[in-house]
């Protein structure tokens, strides 16, 4: 039987798994109906971690106990904060990832071990080993690491056949990547990519919230900006008027009870139009189009000669991007396959070749990036030490081991700084410095004694460099991502530790004899969710009809008597004033 390696698109917004089984691709349910774990993670007030729906839930009443959009913090050094604690990106990721892991065991009825997990097309080499580390830290051997666009390919590929070239267009919450690919006889070859690692929907939301705070500041001459509570209830509607807007022309960003002035309850009842959210949101539309053309060029194409167009990410969902796309390429956007779940679906399908099990498409994947080092050379007509020397080039294919030679400067030299640079700009300096050693040692020659120097990529885009002194074979090399980790060794085992214990308190409630049922870490987030319709409810007393109001105070009196009794008292009057709520807002 072929060991079952999951796939996990780590998203910005929201998370998925999936696996392959019986030869079909499976994105396994997060709760009944629901195949999408939001990108979320909280504590509640009695210190019990919540992954998920129960953390979006708390959001908008505790931030200060939550975290969100983790993805874009990911290859950064700085702590975020959650309940009084600071923890890294990796361990925050780590527990979505964690979470995502348990509901894989739960469903396969096997303890799972490794996964192939999505990054952004350009995601640095930081990033990439901070979601390595992540899913080390999760208790996950991370067997390979795949390109959010390459595994949408796969997924799309996995039912269709001819050969063909497509753009893959992947717009999610927090980042932004446009891939081109040739799909011929059951293999994926990228081509080129290019992208934005902080560009997404949460900036379609950001503007609203802007919108909504100007309007409070202009009519009611209050500004919530400092308000941590009203902050997090105006995303949570914007997110939820952005979802509307990509169906209907006009959505309403409505908060009973934001905030107050004077002593008086301040309240938000504002319209937008589609029109006036696609002004809003024309100039990072744009951006993503104008990296569509680079990524076009880098893969020596023209408009006219791409096939087909992939959507990747809910933000496609967009009225406004599928129309530019259409009118930039002349071709309707394919979207039969779910723009949520393709990536999981392709990292499952990875996976599964990497298992051992019959998957008819190779992968062929690319470098978003140029790496190389610096020299001393002409520039500008004068010699330079900072001249960047590309060894490996922008979109080339992975994995990857390109060497070149270089000179010691002087006589008697013994030692010789080798730098590392990440991008296109010929003064290395203009660069993204990403490491750097010292090859020390060196045999007493005159100058021009040879350097070989290599750069090594492999398929999970983590990059190792190599300098050989040519005559007497000393080496020195480093991994550039551990160069800059905030991760290695005991400090990895430490997070691991960490996150184990707070999933372990969780566990313990959750034994028969560790917690009464209202106890359970399902009690809780049933507690939480019901916390959050009560607040919901009395913001509606004040508007709704005499007939309604009294229906609303009674539901929300028969919640807050289930919230002294166990969790299977609760839920019924919970799902009832749910259903209410969810009439009045109909």
């Amino acid at each position: 039987m072929t060991e079952t390696i999951i796939g996990i698109d780590l998203g910005t917004t929201n998370s998925e798994v999936a696996i392959v089984r019986d030869g079909r691709v499976e994105v396994i349910e997060v709760a009944p109906g629901v195949r999408i774990l939001p990108s979320v993670v909280g504590v509640a007030d009695d210190g019990t971690l919540l992954v998920g729906e129960a953390a979006r839930n708390q959001y908008v009443l505790h931030p200060e106990r939550s975290v969100r959009s983790i993805k874009r913090r990911m290859g950064e050094l700085d702590a975020v904060q959650m309940a009084g604690k600071d923890y890294s990106a990796q361990e925050i990721s780590a527990m979505i990832l964690r979470r995502l892991r348990e509901i894989a065991e739960a469903h396969t009825g096997e303890t799972l071990t490794r996964a192939v997990i999505t990054v952004p097309a350009y995601f640095s080499d930081a990033q990439r080993q901070a979601t390595r580390e992540a899913g080390e830290i999760a208790g996950l051997e991370v067997m390979r690491i795949i390109n959010e666009p390459t595994a949408a390919a796969l997924a799309y590929e996995s039912c269709h056949s001819g050969a063909r070239k497509a753009l893959v267009y992947d717009l999610g919450g927090g980042t932004f990547d446009v891939s081109v690919v040739n799909l011929e006889s059951d293999v994926v070859e990228v081509l080129a990519s290019h992208g934005n690692n902080h560009l997404g929907g949460d900036d379609f939301d950001e503007k609203l919230v802007s919108f909504a705070v100007e309007h409070l500041r202009t009519k009611n001459t209050i500004d919530v900006r400092d308000n941590a509570v009203a902050m997090a209830r105006l995303q949570r509607a914007a997110e939820t008027a952005k979802i509307t807007l990509s169906e209907q022309p006009y959505a309403s960003l409505s908060e009973e009870y934001l905030s107050e002035k004077d002593g008086v309850p301040v309240h938000l009842s504002l319209e937008i139009s589609r029109s006036d959210y696609e002004d809003m949101i024309e100039p990072f539309v744009a951006e993503t189009l104008a990296a569509v053309h680079v990524a076009l060029s880098g893969a020596g194409l023209t408009v006219s000669e791409i096939n087909e167009i992939l959507l990747v990410g809910g933000a496609t969902r967009t009225p406004l991007v599928q129309r530019r796309l259409e009118e930039e390429l002349g071709l309707q956007p394919r979207a039969e396959v779910d723009p949520d779940l393709c990536v999981a679906m392709g990292a499952a399908i990875q996976a599964a070749v990497i298992a051992g099990a019959q998957a008819p498409t190779v992968l062929v994947d690319v470098t978003p990036y140029t790496f190389g080092t610096s020299a001393m050379g002409p520039f500008n007509g004068e010699m330079y030490p900072y001249c960047f020397v590309p060894l490996i080039r922008k979109n080339t294919p992975i994995p990857v081991s390109r060497s070149e030679g270089f000179g010691t400067l002087f006589d008697g030299q013994t030692r010789a700084e080798i730098n590392v640079y990440q991008g296109e700009d010929p003064d290395a300096l203009n660069n993204i410095a990403i490491g750097r050693f010292m090859i020390e040692g060196l045999r007493d020659a005159p100058a021009g004694n040879p350097l070989i120097t290599t750069f090594s990529l492999d398929v999970n885009g983590i990059l190792q460099v190599t300098s050989r002194e040519k005559e007497s074979g000393l080496v020195h090399s480093i991994t550039i991502d551990k160069a800059i980790s905030a991760f290695s060794g005991d400090k990895l085992l430490a997070a691991r530790e960490r996150i184990d214990e707070l999933f372990g308190e969780q566990e313990a409630a959750e034994r028969p004899g560790g917690a009464d049922a209202a106890g359970t870490a399902d009690g809780r987030r049933l507690r939480i969710e019901a916390t959050a319709l009560i607040e919901k409810a009395e913001r509606l007393l004040t508007t709704a009809a005499a007939e309604d109001a009294e229906d609303l105070v009674n539901a929300i009196e028969a919640v807050k008597d289930g919230l002294g009794g166990s969790a299977d008292e609760l839920k019924t009057p919970t799902d009832a004033l749910a259903d209410l709520l969810y009439y009045l807002d109909a």
